[in-house]
């Protein structure tokens, strides 16, 4: 269950990996991700990294294909 955890942080703070693909692989969901995160980062990491995913059209699968369409 320790490396899972760890693999979900690593996958969490890619900017290439979406929560979709993390859903795919681990089969737990946004929610679940930023629990895990908040339990497992220092109260200053957690901060940082949602602010890096707050917004981030590359982390929501549907986003990113709308947000490269061209209108």
């Amino acid at each position: 269950m320790e490396s899972s955890t760890d693999n979900i942080i690593k996958l969490a703070w890619s900017d290439k990996v979406s929560f979709e693909k993390i859903k795919r692989l681990h089969g737990i969901n946004e929610s679940e991700v930023i629990k895990i995160m908040r339990r497992n980062l220092k109260q200053k990491s957690f901060k940082i990294w949602r602010e890096r995913v707050s917004g981030r059209t590359r982390k929501h699968e549907k986003k990113r294909f709308l947000s490269s369409k061209h209108f």
